[in-house]
């Protein structure tokens, strides 16, 4: 794909960089890794389970997956009005990437914490 000057775009320093601005944004991980684990949940299960999102970013995200393609949300004319939001097969592709990750802390985020600590102590 060409700019609108004519000039190719440069390559990217991470072929991964666009996945995980759109994957581990603050919030957008907890949404999905709930919505894979309960699956489909009305708004307010959401915000309880998250239990510190704020009413905002819960909505700003939820808008964000469902134009991702991550997210489904259903909305269910009844009195008083509801939605119920659902992960998306294509939201349900990552569960493997989350199974690595949770797989990869237990095994080194013990490492981790103790190379800051190392690295803290000898600043001084």
């Amino acid at each position: 794909m060409r700019r609108p000057d004519g000039q190719s775009p440069p390559a990217q320093a991470c072929p991964i960089g666009p996945v995980v601005d759109l994957v581990f944004s603050r919030w957008t991980t907890p949404i999905l890794w709930t919505l894979n684990i309960y699956g489909r949940m009305r708004y307010v299960e959401i915000e309880r389970t998250l239990g510190t999102i704020t009413p905002k970013v819960l909505t700003q995200r939820l808008r964000q997956l469902e134009r991702d393609g991550l997210v489904k949300r259903t909305y269910l004319p009844q009195v008083p009005p509801r939605a119920e939001y659902e992960i998306t097969e294509l939201g349900r592709s990552l569960a493997p990437v989350f199974s690595a990750l949770v797989e990869w802390s237990g095994s080194n985020l013990t490492e981790v914490e103790r190379a800051r600590s190392d690295y803290d102590s000898s600043r001084g």
